[in-house]
């Protein structure tokens, strides 16, 4: 046999059954959150044209993106990021007085990452989209959202940075810097890379007041005073007004008891070019890497035809997967409360009690019926199984408790009401 058909590509990875039950237990608690501020799902494909996340549109290289062909010809791609995709669909599928419009999704993303990164190349996102409302109230709610899924998935402990794309393009704007340095100015500063952006700074024709403001860029994060420090960094209205609207974001979320949660980094600029106002990203201690980032984009859906305001985020449900089981954050997985044991002259009612026990959430696995009750114990165990149901007979049951190892024989009419609509006594050892 080919070794490689035992083998996966790098960047994907297995989930096996109780880090997956957890997973799905994650993005459940998740979604909870976003339906109860009034998001609803929608889905996306998993591949769409290139052109939805071509580089005009402000998304990821196209380097890092997976690529292919249809039979017709037409280069598609898998999505890097899902909100293009949302907002294609918007633009395709709402009309404008359908407004506004709260969108939540989970989903899969794909980019391919360079080998020496050691990212995933195949992650889930769980997000959401308030289309069709400019305002600080709208920034703010979206924050909220994000602060209130990361508490409900367990973590007690994060930060959410707060940025300005807008002061970004401002202070560039104001300084005359041609756009074929913006990118790179853009990616230096995200990273407070210090040295590279002396260097490209030193290159270029510009007075020392704004290029001192850019070098400082990096440097402006801490507590919402950092605001006031940023105001005599510039003289741009533009640049003011973006954080005038910041200090208003921060009041709002006051309100929202929140800001405990919140830092603000004006340093943070994204290097996702369709952002247009506000940006943020949220660690948790113990990890490099964001668990969550969004911002707005009132310019995006402009390229679809459907000019609207647009304010999101992305949860990276892996990233905080990883950073949950690392502090040892207990999610209950989905758990199997009895092993089901029958023989030919107990199958029946058996399986009609199993039903009924499934039937009120109960979760009821079929045995190993060509094995012994001892091998049965040894399989229970491992797979952390409550207890096993065994019907000796279409009259007797024995109840097995995988925990502490009591055994009873009880007949079944004892046990249960009828076989039709049953249930545990108190005492069923096969439910604790």
């Amino acid at each position: 046999m080919n070794d490689r058909l035992l083998h996966i590509p790098e960047g994907v990875r297995d989930l096996y059954t109780l880090e997956a039950s957890k997973k799905i237990e994650l993005e459940n608690r998740i979604s909870s959150v976003f339906n109860s501020y009034g998001y609803k799902p929608v889905q996306t494909p998993t591949f769409e044209f290139i052109d939805i996340f071509s580089k005009e549109m402000g998304t990821v290289d196209i380097k890092m993106m997976y690529k292919f062909f249809d039979r017709d010809g037409n280069i598609l791609a898998l999505r890097p990021d899902i909100t293009p995709s949302i907002a294609r669909f918007v633009a395709s599928s709402f009309e404008k007085d359908s407004m506004p419009n709260r969108i939540c999704y989970l989903g899969n993303t794909y980019r391919n990452n360079e080998s020496y990164q050691g990212k995933l190349r195949e992650v889930t996102q769980g997000g959401v989209e308030l289309i069709g409302i400019d305002s600080p109230d709208a920034d703010a709610e979206i924050i909220a959202v994000l602060v209130n899924s990361l508490l409900v998935s367990g973590l007690e402990e994060f930060q959410i940075d707060i940025g300005l794309a807008s002061f970004f393009k401002a202070i560039i704007e104001e300084a005359g810097i041609d756009s074929s340095y913006e990118e790179e100015l853009r990616r230096f500063i995200d990273e407070k890379n210090y040295i590279a952006i002396e260097e490209i700074l030193l290159s270029l024709n510009m007075d020392e007041e704004h290029k001192q403001a850019l070098l400082d860029l990096p440097k402006m994060f801490g507590s919402i005073d950092i605001i006031e420090k940023a105001k005599l960094m510039t003289k741009s209205s533009k640049a003011l007004m973006a954080l005038d609207r910041l200090e208003k974001i921060y009041s709002v979320l006051k309100d929202y008891g929140v800001e405990n949660y919140i830092s603000i980094d004006l340093g943070m600029v994204s290097q996702i070019n369709y952002y247009t106002g506000i940006v943020f990203r949220a660690y948790t201690y113990g990890t490099g890497v964001a668990i969550a980032d969004g911002g707005r984009y009132d310019g995006l859906l402009g390229h679809f035809g459907y000019d609207t305001p647009a304010v999101g985020f992305a949860i990276i449900i892996d990233e905080l997967m990883a950073s949950i089981l690392r502090k040892d954050i207990d999610i209950p997985a989905q758990e199997i409360h009895t092993l089901l044991l029958y023989n030919d002259a107990s199958r029946k009612i058996a399986i009609q009690i199993a039903e009924s026990m499934r039937s009120q959430d109960m979760n009821i696995e079929i045995g190993m019926l060509d094995k012994a009750v001892e091998e049965n114990i040894i399989y229970g165990k491992k797979q952390r199984i409550g207890g096993i149901m065994n019907f000796i007979s279409g009259e007797q049951v024995e109840l097995i408790n995988l925990i502490t190892d009591e055994k009873t024989i009880l007949a079944v009419s004892d046990l249960f009401e009828d076989e039709y609509d049953s249930e545990c006594t108190d005492g069923c050892s096969c439910c604790n």
